[in-house]
């Protein structure tokens, strides 16, 4: 995760080198287009950069070129690049990243700021002939101004580096049509007669050739800026989150651990333990780090890492994983591995590795500009040259020409995808579906697959007592109040799902056992009620020479076979009954792939549990393709396979182990019942951890982009439409605002049409 450069060695001997770069400056994908074509074009580098995390990833030959000269190319192209420091872990509560977050968008959010509070008045005086009163025309040039140099200024320092380097991208077309408007208005003010006492806009929808001095356009000017900023504020706060995940990660372990030094134990923070120390974990606490277990004996809870959804039974000698959770015993633990070489470091660098590499969809504007903008200059300068050799003047044929610039400046293109995000944002958060960003939506449409993670997702990610098998002359009812009184008293979490599951069953309270006792790694025994009572595994049963009837033997292999847990119930000599115990599948999942399958869509499922369960659940839920026993780091390699193959791939998932696999998918989707970490990697999460949710959240997503392409073909066809107008000359300021608000109004109601999106009954 760090910054550093690390050095590997090739099978020819040479040494390549690989750094991170962080990258500033960028304003759009074809910034970060243009950046990755610059580095690769160096000898032996091979680069690539994500506009969303503003980071670039750079292998290259380190005895021929150096990490400055790599920043230098970036510099040339017009960009700043630095080494980022490597994340440092916060303790506690402190003001952290929050902090950070809000100084980056500060400066972004007072342009906003500025734009709103002065173009306001601006385009009321200019749209309503009421509020024109002498010298209105001089008090929105003042109010403008900021807007148009300060609130403006990134878009015309970008259109700059986009110029310097022969590219045209929307803050091209925003600096060139408001920087016309302005300087129109300025001419016009000064040099022609539209600075007159009295002069006003009157009202009047005719075409005809106006005298082009007599003419202001700052209202489009100021109104541009404001709106585009509004868009670009927001869509920068949802970007910022790309790199959360990598601090939800880090967040997960232990803060403080109890270690053993010199027979006294000592609290210290996590970062100070070394390889070979040994601490304490006491039932409930978060193992530390990664190592081994050399005294006690528990049940470890590692779903959350591994996707298992059983308890791992953990003595002494055996591995266990840091940030999993004890949850039973005390354990003693010898650290094995600490720092970037534990599973959480490798889980977090796999989630960076995914976001660097995944391409930032282009934004549509920006493609639609690289061909208007050129178009439309050309066509200005073609209008100039016309009405010059035609004899009409020089002010006829610079308004004409200039009038070609102001029209074609996107004032409903500013609104097409802030409204339509906003909108169909706001509609998502109603049914239970975040939506990140505008990147985000161009994906909906081309995912062919979804792969969906099972613990927590298809199940409801905890254990249940899903089935109990009596012998003759056993009630079900006695079988669960002798089993759950005694298996209440256990922290195991198998043994508390009996208990649950036995309270709600029986409907009544359950009886307090006497001369309790946990057999580590077999199960429990006491006396309940006068009845010397067994509940664990048949190993248990049979130290105390009791043997399972061959009906209960039989369905004790049946439920195993499926992958549920099997619990055998012996109470006075005798055993009774066989409890199924497992992950229980959501009572919505089957509809929920059902709904997906109608959306063209291919369920797999993909899981850290063993076979027999993955292949259980998948064949309850109606799913085919089935990959189970996959370890956190491999589901990445499994997206990645299905992408190589072709596949646009959507990930459903809720843990940390999914959560380099949602970085790495074309579309991930986190449950919002899940971890951070995986919430964070997601693109969209799903609030109410219903998989139905996840049909509703690509459709949603693909009606909003729908929306938003709409927007952007009516936003072009009014300013396409009236630029013969303005050619022409014919173009009266009226007509120009009047096209500007029609197609804003147009854009802002078909946006609004999202809110009656209605989620799948």
């Amino acid at each position: 995760m760090s910054a550093h450069t690390a050095t590997t060695g090739t099978a020819d001997g040479t040494g390549t080198a690989e750094v991170e770069l962080a990258i500033g400056g960028m304003t759009c994908a074809s910034c970060a287009a243009r950046i990755e074509k610059k580095l690769n074009r160096m000898d032996g580098v091979e680069a690539t950069v994500n506009y969303a995390t503003e980071k670039a990833k750079v292998s290259y030959r380190g005895e021929d070129i150096s990490v400055q000269d790599l920043i230098a190319t970036v510099e040339k192209t017009g960009y700043t690049a630095h080494e980022p420091a490597p994340p440092v872990r916060a303790e506690g509560d402190g003001p952290g990243a929050g902090a950070e977050e809000t100084d980056e968008l500060r400066p972004l959010r007072q342009r906003l700021l500025t734009a709103v509070a002065l173009a306001v008045p601006v385009i009321a005086m200019s749209m309503i002939p009421a509020l024109q009163f002498d010298y209105w025309q001089w008090l929105s040039l003042t109010l403008t101004a900021p807007v148009v140099t300060y609130a403006a200024w990134p878009f015309h320092k970008a259109a700059f580096t986009n110029a310097r380097h022969g590219a045209a991208t929307m803050d091209t077309l925003i600096s060139v049509g408001t920087s016309a408007a302005f300087l129109w208005s300025l001419w016009a003010l000064f040099f022609g007669t539209a600075g007159m006492v009295g002069m006003t806009h009157p009202f009047e929808l005719t075409i005809g050739r106006s005298d082009g001095a007599g003419n202001i356009y700052l209202e489009a000017a100021a109104g541009v800026t404001a709106f585009i900023l509004a868009g670009r504020y927001f869509e920068a706060r949802s970007k910022r989150k790309a790199g959360a995940a990598l601090k939800a990660l880090l967040e997960l372990g232990a803060k403080e651990v109890t270690v053993l030094r010199g027979g006294r134990e000592v609290t210290v923070p996590t970062a100070e333990l070394q390889v070979g120390d040994r601490f304490l974990v006491r039932p409930g606490e978060k193992i530390a780090t990664d190592g081994t277990v050399v005294e006690g004996a528990s049940a470890v809870d590692a779903s959350m890492l591994t996707g298992e959804s059983v308890p791992v039974e953990a003595g002494v000698g055996d591995s266990v994983t840091g940030a999993t959770l004890n949850a039973g015993g005390r354990l003693v633990v010898e650290a094995t591995r600490i720092g970037a070489d534990t599973q959480l470091a490798r889980m977090a660098k796999l989630v960076e590795d995914a976001q660097n590499g995944k391409a930032a969809a282009q934004r549509l504007a920006d493609r639609i500009s690289a061909v208007f903008v050129p178009v439309v200059i050309a066509l200005a300068l073609g209008t100039l040259g016309f009405w010059l050799g035609n004899g009409a003047g020089l002010t006829a044929a610079f308004t004409a020409a200039v009038a070609v610039l102001i029209i074609a400046c996107p004032c409903a293109l500013g609104l097409a995808t802030p409204t339509a995000l906003m909108v169909g944002t706001g509609r998502g958060a109603q049914l239970g579906i975040l939506i990140k960003g505008p990147e985000v939506l161009e994906t909906t449409r081309r995912v062919d697959t979804i792969v969906l993670d099972k613990t927590g997702t298809v199940t409801t990610g905890h254990m249940t007592l899903l089935d109990i098998h009596t012998a003759d002359h056993t009630t079900e009812t006695d079988a669960l109040r002798l089993a759950g009184a005694l298996e209440h008293s256990s922290e195991h979490p198998i043994a508390q799902a009996v208990a649950a599951g036995a309270a709600e069953r029986t409907g009544a309270p359950l009886p307090t056992p006497e001369d309790f006792a946990n057999i580590p790694g077999l199960g429990v025994q006491g006396v309940v009620e006068g009845h010397a009572v067994l509940v664990g595994r048949e190993q248990l049963l049979a130290e105390w020479e009791i043997h399972l009837p061959v009906e209960l033997a039989r369905r004790k292999a049946e439920a195993e076979a499926a992958g549920r847990t099997a619990i055998a119930v012996a109470w006075d000599g005798e055993a009774r009954a066989v409890l199924e115990v497992a992950d229980a599948v959501k009572d919505t999942s089957a509809q929920a792939i059902e709904r997906l399958r109608a959306l063209g869509l291919t369920p797999i499922l993909l899981t850290g549990d063993n076979r027999a369960v993955a292949e259980s659940v998948a064949a309850e839920v109606g799913i085919e393709e089935v990959y189970a026993e996959v370890m956190p780091e491999d589901k990445v390699d499994v997206v990645k396979r299905l992408q190589a193959e072709g596949r646009s791939v959507a990930m459903v998932g809720d843990g940390v182990n999914d959560a380099a696999a949602l970085a790495q998918a074309d579309l991930g989707l986190a449950m919002g019942t899940g971890t951070d970490a995986a919430i964070e990697a997601g693109d969209l999460t799903l609030v109410r951890g219903d998989l139905r949710a996840a049909a509703d959240a690509i459709r949603l997503s693909r009606k909003t982009l729908g929306t938003i392409r709409t927007n952007l073909f009516w936003a072009f066809a009014y300013n396409v439409a009236a630029l013969p107008l303005a050619a022409a000359g014919l173009l009266n300021p009226m007509i120009a605002g009047a096209a500007m608000a029609f197609s804003s109004v147009f854009v802002v109601g078909n946006s609004l049409r999202l809110r009656g999106f209605k989620a799948a009954s």
